[in-house]
């Protein structure tokens, strides 16, 4: 079994909450996709099937079929990977139950509920069954009920077998042993029917609170499966009414044939019934049916006796006991006058004899003409019609919203293959698209909550982009598209644009602007402006850097740095100073520092200041630069010349 502990990152992007169940292949998890935000179910392949061939191509195939089945009554898969050694796949998370808990907590069912549900059920499997995939494992676990209404999602395509790449071998059984078809039971080839098997004994148990077969072992199941006939449910629930039950027993004859062709089929009979039940004109209970093969299979009485019953879809019924003739009566002897020997009595009896005769003829020779009603569910209205009419029938049709493209039939009455009076109507129930539905008002909702309500209309979820909003929270509905109040084709996707906050603002350099025009020119953006004094060799008032500019989140502080006028400063004397100790007094006083320097003869002169600019003792202004001349020592040039000798008389003065 596979173990992850909430918190673990699969493949780096789903983050595992909790553990929503354990299943025969792999484990769910609640799981949280990072990129988009949304809680996803992750179902993880049990580590020991990761290494066996067949088992990691069944998985795969899950995903590949499930990928390929966008309906509103299928769960969605996402993606699929692989992590630690496994391989994972990402479906859709629907909150809710499974119906297995619905029938433990509420069966049996209202039959009217039992039949909506069912009709769903068998809206995905025709949706599943038209692209070449058979579920093989329909049963209440793999149906998850949604929590305030019962909208149904059938789930777990993992043993599907899809086109031709049966991977099932002859004498191998796959599924639950409660809801196998008998062909499946005995590892034969499956088809549609035996996902409608499966559905009849869905719907066996949403009426009655247990399944038709049931034991000990999964083997003893199987042979049930294929060996006996189920108990009717009336005899388990009284409330099931005769129509229902016919349909019940005719999806789990034994035999595929002798089952509904397709969901299409499976699906009118249900709506038909449903339609009787609610107008209270329910059909009554017979037991004029023969037994075919004993308890393993049954058809219906018209099978001997050539008169079908009206509408009776084929071999719907399970055989009635027979019942036992009475024994027969001896007639007493005929004291009538006429039994003495008049014959008046025996011309009584033969012109009675005679009538009755002529009146049989004649009924013989104008009674309609019984034809076979066509089977036109799934097909276009104009073929349809022609079929109806080819057939010596009349057409009536009848448009009415559904999830079918427009144009296309969904059920007819009387059924496919039934007997009808030549000339006598068929009423076609033509789709005319799924209808329209009322876009939501949603804004300023959760993200979870408008995703409920949108669903709950009978729309769809589509992208979840991120939208800047100034006034709505993070999180929560900024607007639709199309907008609240739209009608849209139910079905149609509803873009749901969520709450990322205010949008960044773009703010632009207002260095060197006045401090009012800066102000202004900022005030209409969401920022928050604050000041700063500094002084500058910049015009007083004027902005000298700021602390953001380019697209800044809305909201953000802006700092701006205004130059104030440097206050005045007297300048130190510093001639005859070295130049260390000249720098450093002025740059102590507040004053930058410029030097050069000048030839001296006066070696005491040499690296001192001779002069400086301001002169010592004047005002100047903090910061302003002081230049002082530095003495640079230079020996003089030495002059060599040849001596003369003078003779000198002094003189004396008297």
């Amino acid at each position: 079994m596979a173990e992850l502990e909430p918190g673990t990152l699969v493949d780096g992007r789903y983050r595992v909450i909790s553990r929503l169940g354990s299943g025969g292949m792999a484990d769910v998890f609640l799981a949280e996709d990072q990129q988009l935000g949304r809680k996803v179910a992750l179902k993880l392949l049990h580590r020991r099937f990761a290494e066996d061939p067949g088992f990691v191509e069944r998985f795969r195939r899950e995903a590949q079929a499930a990928a390929g089945l966008q309906h509103p009554n299928v769960v969605s898969v996402y993606d699929r990977g692989s992590h630690d050694d496994t391989y994972y796949i990402v479906m859709e998370y629907l909150p809710g139950r499974t119906l297995k808990q619905v029938i433990r907590e509420e069966a049996p069912l209202d039959p009217i509920r039992a039949i909506e549900i069912t009709i769903q059920i068998l809206k995905a499997a025709r949706f599943a069954h038209r692209r070449g995939v058979i579920h093989r494992d329909l049963k209440p676990h793999n149906v998850m009920v949604e929590d305030d209404s019962d909208h149904i999602k059938v789930t777990d395509f993992g043993i599907a077998r899809a086109g031709a790449s049966d991977m099932t071998e002859t004498g191998s059984i796959m599924g639950t042993a409660q809801y196998l078809s008998p062909e499946q039971a005995q590892g034969h080839a499956v088809s549609a029917p035996s996902d409608l098997y499966s559905v009849g004994v869905v719907l066996y148990e949403l009426l009655t609170g247990r399944v038709p077969f049931d034991a000990e072992s999964a083997v003893t199941i199987a042979l049930k499966h294929v060996s006996e006939a189920p108990v009717p449910p009336s005899r388990l629930n009284p409330n099931v009414p005769p129509e229902l039950e016919q349909i019940v027993l005719w999806t789990l004859n034994k035999n595929p044939a002798d089952r509904p062709a397709d969901a299409d089929q499976l699906i009118a009979a249900l709506e038909h019934a449903k339609a009787t039940i609610v107008s209270g004109t329910r059909g009554q209970r017979t037991a004029s049916f023969v037994a075919v093969g004993g308890a393993a299979g049954a058809v219906p009485a018209e099978a001997a006796t050539g008169v079908p019953p009206p509408q009776a879809p084929r071999a719907a019924f399970v055989a009635a006991p027979p019942t036992e003739a009475p024994p027969p009566e001896t007639p007493e002897p005929d004291r009538s006058p006429a039994s003495s020997g008049g014959r008046g009595a025996w011309l009584w009896v033969l012109v009675a004899a005679l009538l009755i005769g002529g009146g049989v003829a004649a009924y013989l020779l104008t009674r309609p003409k019984q034809v076979m009603v066509p089977i036109v569910v799934n097909e276009q209205q104009s073929l349809a019609i022609a079929k109806v009419t080819n057939a010596g029938l009349t057409p009536s049709v009848i448009t009415e919203p559904n999830t079918d493209p427009p144009g296309t039939v969904v059920s007819q009455d009387p059924l496919g293959r039934a007997q009808a009076d030549q000339g006598s109507t068929v009423r076609i129930v033509v789709s005319s698209g799924p209808g329209n539905a009322s876009v939501p008002p949603v804004v300023e909702m959760s993200k979870p909550a408008a995703e409920k309500l949108i669903k709950k209309d009978g729309l769809t979820v589509g992208s979840t982009p991120t939208a800047y909003s100034a006034t709505v929270a993070v999180g929560d509905i900024v607007r639709t598209d199309p907008g609240a109040g739209t009608s849209v084709p139910v079905g149609s996707d509803v873009t749901l644009f969520v709450s990322s906050g205010p949008a960044p603002v773009k703010v632009p350099s207002v260095v060197g602007d006045t401090e009012s025009a800066a102000k202004s020119a900022l005030a209409p953006l969401n920022v928050t402006i604050t000041t700063s004094q500094q002084p500058s060799s910049q015009t007083p008032g004027t902005v000298t850097s700021q602390s953001m500019t380019g697209s800044v989140p809305a909201g953000s502080t802006i700092n701006l740095v205004i130059a104030e006028a440097p206050p005045m400063v007297k300048v130190p004397t510093v001639t005859g100073d070295t130049a260390a100790a000249a720098s450093k007094a002025l740059k102590a006083a507040g004053f930058s520092v410029t030097q050069t320097s000048m030839t001296v003869t006066d070696q005491t002169e040499d690296g001192t200041v001779i002069s400086q600019t301001p002169n010592a003792g004047r005002q100047a202004k903090k910061g302003a630069t002081v230049t002082i001349v530095v003495g640079k020592f230079t020996a003089p040039t030495q002059t060599t010349s040849t001596p003369t000798t003078t003779t000198t008389t002094p003189t004396t003065t008297t």
